[in-house]
Order: structure tokens, then sequence, then C-alpha cells
């Protein structure tokens, strides 16, 4: 997370791998492709518009000072 966390106010979108999804919560962990870990939160996955996600799935996402604020299956356009 500390690359992320550098970039206090950058916006960026990048792709990740779902490591952890708690259904209850709609809320999780993805790894980066760099091998950091970063959490969303509900808010963050309600974005996507999707039932849920699963684990090895992998996802859009977008960082922005350091935090998850979007999240989307790969293949769909993240609002």
């Amino acid at each position: 997370m500390s690359e992320l966390a550098s970039e206090p106010q950058s916006q960026r979108e990048i792709q990740a791998t779902v490591a952890t999804f708690i259904r209850e919560s709609n809320s999780g962990t993805v790894l980066l492709d760099s091998g950091a870990e970063l959490s969303f939160d509900a808010k963050a996955f309600a974005r996507s518009g999707l039932r849920m996600f699963r684990l090895g799935q992998r996802v859009v996402l977008r960082v922005v000072g350091g935090q998850v604020v979007a999240i989307t299956h790969i293949c769909f356009p993240l609002h």
C-alpha cells in the first residue's frame, strides 16, 4: 500500500485480483499485480453494480489518495 499512499491526491485505475470478499459487509481485499494488498469497502463495491466477487476474480479499481473508491469486474466500465 505504501506505493499508493505516496500519491495523496492522484487518481489511478489499476487491475488486481480479489483476495477476500465478505458478502455480509460487501467489503474485502484485492492483491495488486505488484503484490501489494488493498482493502475496499461497501461504498466502493456498490459502484460495481454486481452482487458479489469470487476469490481470484480479476477486477479493475480506481484508487484516490491510497483508497479504493470504485471497483468492478475487469470487463465492465468503471463508474
